[in-house]
């Protein structure tokens, strides 16, 4: 069986050229070196064509490696047949990363075990298979230790789709105030990965362990595009989109280990990952902060900010209101106090007697402002802190199929602006996709900026694609002209990637080709 891939005529990133395989072949040639699964079959591959984003894409197939032998095994076989591949990990991506016509390599089964947690040193060295929570519960309860980006699919994403996306998560601020900085990039100290031409490399701080000829490369990349990467590049705590080619700037300490998290698969395929692990306070307290709307809930982001807290997240009446039609979390709604938007902030200490005074600290605070919130709500005990956080959580999940609505998507689901811009953004965002007639629950990460939302695209007529794309170019006109990125977690997969020139310009997408071509030279 041969199978002709044509590539796109219009698209925006370099076309690989026509592709034509022997996938037979190559499934027999994947099965005599892999000790692990090589699924081939048409019902495998339409398990791995859907991720959670808008995209359905037939993989090549499908090999789950037992050893990372069987990985760098797969990648020669692969190479051999000059097939494309693509990792995939889970829990992570909405923008269409995990989706392509690739042999799709799936660490999740087998490599996804702790080497090493070394509590003293703070440092954890995790396969890509590894489920967060699987790090989470340990490093916390025997150590008091956590890893900072933590998704609201702590309980099933994996490293590697954290890594690959540059994930970050509902204590990204406790990362940012606490520790090394909000992304999963920011806590990432070593990558161990192979190129698609089967070199293995241990990349460590400072740019230790590059190749002589990778380094050099990468030095004159950086070299003859810092200045528009200086210019370019906004300087806020969610900026996701494009790759980061600022870790390698030199005052920046030539991070190359850095510079590759969230490639989203597009330049190696790691390995093993060594990350930093913080300090996670043992007693928590959760402020729940009632305000008329959303809007005026963002406004007071930068006071609550300047408390240091461990979260700060944003709930919106919208969202209230599509749990209720869904039937979920109804209970755990009564919790919140009078509002029509809420944050959630939360504080911790070695006591719940230190951490509910750092909550009490922002409340006198929040009710000496001139608009000040309508309500309060302290809790710390464990169990209604975790009610309210599956409330945040749940997000997702319940603007997906509302009873009575229109199906909702993603496609402008994780803009992210300055904290300090924010709302002003939620006001705007709001009438412009008001004039679309698109609604949408706004809530997410406010205390970085970042906004989720499924909006009511009508993704099937000619008129209603046309009407998104529109919005989409207005929308992320309006997040540019606040400083904002087009992503702040969910990564540019193919819902974003075309719209990279307006946030970076033509010469840094040009950066962007040549650092992939620096790992990849094949565009496989």
């Amino acid at each position: 069986m041969r199978v002709p891939v044509k590539p796109v005529p219009d698209a925006r990133t370099r076309p690989v050229g026509d592709l034509t395989l022997d996938v037979r072949r190559l499934a027999d040639d994947l099965r005599s070196v892999v000790t692990g699964e090589v699924r081939f079959s048409n019902g495998d591959r339409a398990l791995y064509a859907a991720g959670g984003s808008n995209y359905r894409q037939l993989p090549i197939g499908v090999v789950i490696p037992r050893t990372l032998d069987d990985v760098v095994a797969a990648l020669e076989v692969c190479r051999g047949h000059d097939a494309p591949v693509l990792s995939v990990g889970g829990g992570t991506s909405l923008a269409g990363q995990t989706t392509n016509t690739a042999v799709m390599l799936d660490f999740s089964k087998y490599l996804n075990g702790i080497v090493e947690l070394d509590a003293d040193r703070r440092v954890a060295r995790v396969q890509p298979g590894l489920i967060l929570d699987a790090l989470r519960r340990p490093a916390e309860l025997q150590h008091e230790l956590t890893f900072g980006p933590d998704p609201s699919t702590h309980t099933h994403c994996t490293f590697g789709g954290m890594l690959g996306n540059n994930s970050c998560g509902t204590h990204s601020v406790m990362s940012e105030f606490h520790g090394p900085g909000p992304r999963c990039s920011d806590n990432v100290i070593a990558l161990d990965a192979v190129t698609y031409r089967g070199e293995r490399l241990r990349i460590g701080r400072g740019g230790e362990g590059v190749p002589g000829h990778i380094a050099a490369q990468l030095r004159t990349l950086a070299d003859r595009y810092g200045d528009l990467i200086r210019a370019r590049y906004p300087r806020m705590p969610r900026r996701v989109s494009g790759y980061n080619l600022d870790e390698l700037l030199p005052e920046n300490g030539f991070e190359v280990a850095r510079a590759r998290v969230g490639t989203e698969s597009t330049c190696v395929t790691i390995l093993e990952a060594t990350v930093q692990l913080i300090p996670s306070p043992p007693a928590r307290s959760l402020l729940v902060v009632g305000y008329e709307d959303c809007a005026r809930a963002a406004d007071h982001i930068e006071l609550v900010r300047e408390h240091k807290p461990l979260a700060i997240e944003g709930v919106d009446e919208t969202l209230v209101q599509d749990m209720t039609v869904v039937g979920i979390h109804r209970e755990d709604l009564t919790l919140l106090p009078d509002g029509g938007g809420w944050l959630l902030v939360e504080f911790g200490g070695a006591t719940k007697e230190e951490a509910d005074e750092l909550a009490h600290e922002l409340v006198a605070d929040l009710r000496r402002e001139r608009d000040a919130p309508i309500g309060f709500k302290l809790y710390d005990d464990d169990s209604r802190e975790q009610h309210i956080w599956k409330v945040r959580e749940a997000g997702l999940g319940a603007t997906a199929f509302i009873p009575g609505k229109p199906d909702t998507y993603e496609g402008w689901e994780d803009s992210a602006v300055p904290p300090e811009r924010l709302g002003e953004y939620l006001r705007r965002l709001r009438a412009l996709a008001g004039r679309y007639g698109y609604e949408s629950a706004l809530y997410g990460h406010y205390g970085q900026g970042c906004i989720h939302a499924r909006w009511n695209f009508d993704l099937v007529t000619r008129d209603g694609i046309a009407a998104f794309r529109r919005f989409l170019d207005e929308a992320s006109d309006l997040v540019l002209e606040l400083g904002g990125s087009l992503s702040g977690e969910h990564g540019d997969g193919q819902s974003r990637a075309e719209l990279l020139p307006k946030m970076y310009g033509d010469e840094l997408v040009e950066a962007f080709r040549e650092f992939k071509s620096i790992w990849d030279p094949d565009w496989r």
